[in-house]
């Protein structure tokens, strides 16, 4: 079981623009092309921040037509959210705050041997990598500029770095990046297995 931020990323190293839109994103590539099938299979629990979340409220129509219901995802998921939200209808959504350590605790339990997705944004990520708990970054960079916007994965991580393990070309204006979070970064979570 690892724990995994995967996401999309403009080329100057924003996920969305200052207003949370990803529109930049679609016309980039079908994700079917790319590793997510695959990685959405072993996929036991999600984790995401009020953004995202909201993000697929105001975009129900759009989540319908890709996915054929306004809720994208079979597994449970945890919102980390300190404001009252929307429920989806026949989502497993639950809504937390507090300590990424404990939601993470509640996520391993239900996961069972699969794996837990950090969906966004990327503090959210650089929380779980600040306690500890975060095995590995998956980051399609896509040929687009922003300029400006909500950063990839806020964090400083110079030692040990970040370690690539794998390029993966998608497309002519994708690359999936992989890297393994060094072992000094996460020595207080004890959830490399």
């Amino acid at each position: 079981m690892r724990t995994q931020y995967y996401t999309a990323s403009s080329l100057d190293g924003f996920i969305a623009t200052e207003d949370d839109s990803v529109d930049w994103l679609f016309p980039l590539g079908d994700p079917d092309d790319s590793s997510y099938p695959e990685f959405i299979a072993n996929v036991g629990a999600l984790v995401m921040g009020s953004s995202t979340y909201e993000w697929i409220l105001r975009n129900s129509e759009k989540v319908i037509e890709e996915v054929g219901s306004a809720w994208p995802y079979s597994q449970p998921t945890w919102v980390l959210t300190t404001r009252t939200l929307q429920a989806i209808d026949g989502a497993d959504v639950r809504f937390v705050r507090g300590d990424v350590r404990v939601v993470h605790e509640e996520m391993r339990a239900v996961a069972g041997d699969k794996n837990i997705w950090v969906v966004g944004g990327g503090d959210l990520a650089g929380q779980f990598y600040d306690a500890g708990l975060l095995d590995e970054l998956i980051v399609s960079v896509g040929s687009a500029t922003l300029g400006s916007g909500k950063p990839l994965f806020p964090r400083e991580v110079l030692s040990p770095v970040l370690r690539l393990v794998s390029v993966r070309q998608i497309g002519a204006t994708m690359v999936e990046l992989r890297y393994e979070v060094g072992s000094e970064s996460s020595s207080a979570s004890g959830s490399r297995s």
